[in-house]
């Protein structure tokens, strides 16, 4: 499972700092490209903040926060995955804070000053770049592993799924009563 974690991880840092390089040389934020029909725009922009340029003047603090998230993450969560559906969730959640936290790093204006580039823009909402799609779909995931499956982070099972309670209640309903005055052997 640390293999998928891994891979995922990987592969997604190296898809948002790639697609980072080539919107930086290619788009001009002054003329941004419209696709589909006005579904999608890539406007460039380099934000200091956090999601909706929260906290413009945290970058730093944004820095160490995801440093702090990765290194739990390959820390604590990495050694304990023993689910394919949990390390695509985390090897996701890695790339995204990564991703981010790469720019924060090395990008202008300096280090752990560094503003993300961020540059796919949707009607009525966010800029955003690919690392913000990694962790979007990594707590999604997680969400829908923890809260709706009820899988934990090493494969366990919490709890029934309520689909199963409802299909044990009809089975019980199902059964014959137990109750003496219902046998048909009983004198009235």
């Amino acid at each position: 499972m640390r293999l998928i974690l891994a891979a995922v991880a990987v592969g997604g840092l190296l898809i948002d700092q790639l697609s980072k390089i080539i919107a930086v040389r290619t788009l001009d934020p002054y003329d941004p490209p419209v696709l589909l029909g006005g579904l999608l725009t890539l406007r460039l922009i380099r934000n200091p903040g956090a999601a909706f340029s929260l906290g413009e003047n945290f970058t730093i603090v944004f820095a160490l926060l995801a440093l702090g998230v990765v290194s739990f993450v390959l820390i604590k969560l990495a050694p304990k995955v023993d689910h394919p559906g949990w390390a695509v969730a985390l090897g996701l959640l890695v790339a995204g804070v990564s991703g981010n936290l790469m720019d924060r790093l090395f990008r202008e204006p300096g280090f752990l000053h560094g503003h993300v580039v961020d540059f796919f823009q949707l009607p009525h909402f966010a800029i955003f770049n690919v690392a913000d799609i990694c962790i979007t779909s990594a707590a999604v995931l997680i969400m829908v592993l923890a809260v709706v499956k009820n899988v934990g982070i090493e494969g366990e099972h919490y709890g029934r799924p309520e689909r199963q309670v409802e299909e044990d209640s009809v089975t019980e309903s199902a059964e014959p009563a137990t109750d003496p005055s219902d046998r048909p052997d009983r004198e009235l």
